[in-house]
């Protein structure tokens, strides 16, 4: 049965995307709390004052998490790959 391996692909890729995209949502969720919670407090309607602190801080988790991120990747491609071999999809 083909049925088996595509949906443990499936649910693996849900798994890496899940773990590629979290910190940074939930990274730009908290500064656009702090921010929008700044911009109430005070009364400052800015919009850069919203935009550039989440790039920077995106800017910054990239880089620092970064290196992780593409092991990931690079691993689920692997191994993905060698799922598609082993049910006979290439020779």
């Amino acid at each position: 049965m083909v049925e088996q391996p595509v949906v443990m692909a499936m649910r693996e890729a849900l798994w890496v995307g899940l773990q590629l995209a979290g910190p940074p949502l939930l990274i730009v969720l908290a500064i656009g709390l702090v921010v929008s919670l700044l911009q109430a407090l005070t009364q400052i309607q800015e919009a850069t004052l919203a935009f550039l602190p989440k790039v920077a801080a995106i800017g910054g988790l990239l880089l620092f998490t970064g290196p992780f991120m593409t092991g990931v990747l690079q691993a689920w491609a692997a191994r993905l790959f060698d799922q598609v071999v082993a049910v006979g999809g290439l020779p």
